[in-house]
Parts: C-alpha cells; sequence; structure tokens
C-alpha cells in the first residue's frame, strides 16, 4: 500500500538545476528550490570534485524523477533530494 509520503514523492519532479558558488540548487516542480553545500554531502564528492564545465551539462531524466550529468555517469533522484538531512 502506498503511503502519502510515496505518493507525494512520485508527483514531485525536477525542472531544473543551477550552481551558485559552491551550492547545488534543483527545482521542483511544485515551486520549491533546494539547496545542497556540495561541500558538505559526502554521497556528492563526485559533483563536488566535477569541473564548471561538466556540471552545466545535466539532463533530466524523463517524468523529472532524477538530474543526471552524462559526463560524470552518476546523477541525483529527487526522492534523495527530499529525504537529505539539514546541512548545519
Amino acid at each position: 500500500m502506498p503511503t502519502l509520503t510515496n505518493n507525494l514523492t512520485e508527483q514531485i519532479c525536477a525542472t531544473g538545476v543551477r550552481f551558485v558558488g559552491r551550492m547545488l540548487y534543483v527545482s521542483l516542480n511544485d515551486g520549491r528550490d533546494i539547496g545542497i553545500p556540495l561541500d558538505k554531502v559526502e554521497w556528492l564528492r563526485w559533483l563536488a570534485n566535477a569541473t564548471p564545465e561538466q556540471r552545466s551539462r545535466w539532463s533530466i531524466e524523463p517524468g523529472g524523477f532524477a538530474v543526471y550529468w552524462e559526463d560524470l555517469d552518476d546523477g541525483i533522484e529527487v526522492c534523495r533530494l527530499l529525504g537529505v538531512e539539514p546541512f548545519a
């Protein structure tokens, strides 16, 4: 049986990506921008170490469930972003 959280997660999709300094922002279809400090999240080390050119070549997976960087052969699922603990 799906839970309310699962239903909401399935409906929330990535619509865009931008970088400001060492911060990654993923825009969602519900109007939110999720900001993540690249230097403080271990599982994003691959993106923190990427060049600005590599970071700029991203695509949104069909249905918006994830953002993918083909040059880096890695990506981020929206459900993982929504489950991230605060970055203090």
